[in-house]
């Protein structure tokens, strides 16, 4: 049972307009302590806005917003003590090491030890290249240094704005398993991400929002549909086609090559089968194909690009 201690982040009808235009629309989002949380949207869709406010960067037209219990627009200065971010790379300099570049920022945080800077580096896997100069550093290798500088004052709470924007696969790849270690480590998570399929990866819970308002919220597995989807290989893909299309279960039916991908419960299976045998047409295959975050996703935005 969720109580209130267990609620890091809470807005409660977050609105924002600039002029005629509504970029965050009366949003109420809880994230809760421990979760990797993930906040996906179309281009355009009030994302950046919000991370905003939370920050304290940009004031709500109305609403509020709650950090570990505190309104961020009277306690701000308390709130960002125990608040990291990685929005963007911070303008690190490039003939500095990797280790002067963190004392750089480590002089701005309170209480951070020569330790405290050897752990994080540990931490985001830089400890054996934190004498190298950043300017040979990969970009994998500068988004970590970033997470690192976030990470200096030991937040509870960190936002990640696209991790791993520009990188390469290797690079994803470190990013991804370091954000699950931090949810293992007890860290709360709130992550913009385009890839979605990252997202269903290291994500307890899901936010959807679009032109501003929420329009799906829920663990991915709850939010993908299981079981409605089936790809099928027949003999005769024209007459397969009309005989299905004449059953009121089957919703819809794509081609992808050979394969038939029908929108019908799984259920059905025996009585797909039994009703194209009948009419001379054989299934040589027939597996349930289950939907991807991606495909929720682009179904409840319309296929808009995601930003």
């Amino acid at each position: 049972m969720t109580t209130n201690n267990d609620v890091v982040v809470r807005t409660e009808h977050l609105t924002k307009h600039y002029g005629k235009l509504v970029a965050v629309d009366d949003l109420n989002l809880e994230v809760h302590r421990g979760e990797v949380f993930g906040f996906l949207g179309p281009n355009g869709s009030g994302k950046s806005t919000t991370m905003c406010m939370m920050l304290g960067l940009i004031a709500p037209t109305s609403g509020n917003i709650e950090i570990f219990g505190l309104s961020v627009k009277s306690n701000l200065a308390d709130i960002l003590g125990k608040v990291g971010a990685v929005m963007e790379s911070p303008g690190f300099y490039p003939y500095l090491s990797g280790w002067d570049n963190l004392k750089v920022f480590a002089r701005i945080s309170r209480n951070v030890t020569d330790n405290r800077m050897k752990d994080v580096l540990k931490l985001v896997d830089l400890a054996d290249r934190a004498q190298d100069k950043f300017s040979g550093y990969s970009q994998g290798m500068k988004q970590r240094l970033a997470i690192a500088c976030a990470l200096l004052h030991d937040p509870e709470f960190i936002i990640f704005d696209e991790p791993t924007s520009g990188l390469d696969p290797a690079g994803m790849k470190e990013i991804r398993e370091l954000l699950i270690r931090l949810g293992q480590e007890g860290k709360t998570i709130f992550l913009n991400s385009h890839l979605l399929h990252e997202v269903e990866l290291v994500c307890d819970h899901v936010a959807i929002i679009k032109k501003g308002k929420m329009i799906a919220s829920g663990a991915p597995n709850d939010l993908i549909k299981h079981g409605d989807t089936l790809q099928i290989r027949v003999t005769d893909t024209d007459k397969a086609v009309a005989l299905l299309n004449e059953e009121d279960w089957v919703s819809s039916i794509t081609r992808e090559g050979d394969l038939l991908i029908l929108k019908a419960p799984a259920k059905r299976a025996t009585d797909i089968s039994a009703l194209l045998a009948q009419n001379g047409v054989f299934i040589s295959e027939m597996k349930a194909r289950e939907d991807s975050l991606e495909s929720f996703f682009l179904e409840l935005t319309e296929e808009e690009t995601v930003d």
